[in-house]
């Protein structure tokens, strides 16, 4: 596939679903929060991934906020989406919820993670422009540009 100059939030838009299993589980049947590291770095790896064209390497985990627990038979959905990108870097939001049978969802995490394209040899290579259509969609962008400055503060300052 030919790369595109820009691309859109929903082109790369992505979801998983899961159900919380015993193997996912600490002994208070809560899904641990490693697990759902895993399947928070999986989602935004598809959504970079569909966004670049391209192979991706997660460079970081910028945010990554519990709010509410997940439990054992819990279906948990994940709904990862482009929200700033660099030369070579994607931020990606990943939103975390649990939902019940009658198909409440209560959101149990945000993660924000960034992820850079990489080429055959494993070297950065330059990643689409996002077009912004909607108003959440700038608001993140601008939400994006800060943590992108916050970033190259505590990497200057080593923290």
């Amino acid at each position: 596939m030919e790369k595109a100059e820009t691309r859109y939030v929903a082109d790369s838009r992505t979801q998983q679903v899961q159900i919380v299993l015993p193997q996912h589980a600490n002994a208070h049947k809560r899904l641990f929060g490693g697990v759902l590291m895993q399947w928070i770095d999986v989602t935004a790896a598809v959504t970079a991934r569909r966004h670049s064209c391209c192979e991706v390497t997660t460079a970081c985990i910028d945010m990554l906020e519990f709010v509410a627990p997940a439990y054992v038979g819990s279906t948990v959905l994940l709904e990862g989406c482009i929200t700033h990108v660099g030369t070579t870097s994607m931020e990606v939001r990943v939103d975390t919820y649990a939902e019940s049978l009658d198909g409440n969802r209560e959101r149990v995490n945000r993660a924000y993670l960034v992820l850079v394209a990489l080429d055959e040899q494993s070297n950065p290579v330059p990643v689409p422009g996002l077009t912004l259509v909607t108003e959440e969609e700038q608001e993140e962008w601008k939400a994006g540009v800060k943590r992108r400055a916050l970033r190259k503060e505590r990497r200057a300052a080593r923290y």
